[in-house]
């Protein structure tokens, strides 16, 4: 999704009291911040955000401030840190604004309204049919790398790093991005969202191979050939138990797809899916990493002790002190206890 149109915002002051800023000093300027517009066009940009909060308040949206701030960036093309610059809005501009803020109010996720998430030092394309990337995985992913690039086993140039139930591609992007010279894959089950993965990893250019895989049944050649040399398996499977469909946040369940989402009666489906084909890629020794539900910290763990193919096996808590994601690594066993 791309940004609107320009010229839709008057900055404070002119432009002799802002230099440098871009302003023009031409009637019509295409500039965001150009002070040249006609008072009867223009909307006060600090009115319409209070009652743009309001609405979204009402709403029941969780940071209406800050989704009113964002969607007034995406829709001026402005930094939000500039929007403090800004005087007035177009006329143009505000029927724009408040038809997303009604969507936003109907609880449309922002990230459907800007088309774009950020997740780490990344900002990915997002859209209906694939889950939204959260900021509790970036401290998954933050954790994975540290391990990665600060442990004896893992220091040879260039690991190899699979990411199960890849999605948007969010961890697997990360990865390349911060792991020079890694090799990474991705492997995604449902089409609409291989289309979202391979659509970033056009568009950031990173050195990721996508697979359209369903890791229940059996691999595509291209990963089984992979089995016993990869060092990181990082996975943010579907988690959420069948019992909670009723009681999440309407932007998850009217919106992310279902299948990104439930994970069977316990939530722990796929996750012991995903138990099963790292123990047959993994080397001796690699890492397995697995975001799970923070009513998952006891269960988790004690499905990897359980299989039998796993040491160091630990669970770890996000930056919120929730239990978040269960690591473990690659033992000598080859057959899961029975």
């Amino acid at each position: 999704m791309t940004g609107p149109p320009a010229a839709q915002g008057r900055s404070r002051g002119t432009e002799q009291e802002q230099p440098g800023r871009g302003a023009s000093p031409h009637p019509g300027s295409t500039d965001p911040l150009s002070p040249v517009r006609h008072a009867a066009d223009l909307t006060p940009l600090g009115a319409w955000l209070a009652a743009a909060t309001d609405r979204l308040r009402a709403a029941g949206v969780a940071s209406p401030r800050a989704d009113a701030e964002q969607l007034a960036a995406f829709v001026l093309a402005v930094p939000r840190g500039r929007l403090a610059l800004l005087d007035d809005v177009t006329a143009a501009a505000a029927r724009r604004l408040d038809d997303l803020v009604a969507r936003r109010a109907q609880r449309v996720p922002l990230q459907h309204l800007t088309g774009v998430a950020g997740f780490r030092h990344l900002d990915l394309t997002v859209g209906p049919g694939v889950f939204i990337p959260r900021p509790e995985t970036e401290s998954v992913v933050e954790w994975a790398l540290t391990e990665l690039t600060g442990s004896a086993g893992a220091r040879r140039p260039g690991p190899l790093c699979v990411d199960l139930c890849a999605g948007s591609g969010a961890i697997a992007l990360s990865l390349a991005a911060e792991l020079p010279g890694a090799t990474v894959h991705a492997v995604e089950v449902d089409p609409a969202a291989v289309v979202w993965l391979r659509r970033n990893i056009a568009g950031t250019g990173f050195p990721v191979t996508a697979h359209a895989a369903d890791i229940a049944a059996a691999l595509p050649e291209s990963l089984t050939r992979l089995a016993g040399t990869v060092d990181l398996i990082i996975s943010n499977p579907p988690y959420l138990p069948d019992a909670d469909r009723h009681t999440v946040e309407p932007e998850v369940g009217e919106h992310d797809p279902a299948r990104a989402l439930w994970g069977g009666p316990d939530g722990l489906d796929v996750v012991r899916t995903v138990v099963g084909v790292a123990a047959r890629l993994l080397r001796p020794g690699g890492l397995l990493v697995i975001e799970h539900a923070d009513g998952h910290g006891v269960s988790a763990p004690e499905l990897l002790r359980a299989d039998g193919r796993w040491s160091h096996v630990a669970d770890y808590r996000d930056l919120a002190g929730r239990d978040r994601f269960v690591a473990g690594r690659r033992g000598a066993s080859r057959e899961p206890r029975s």
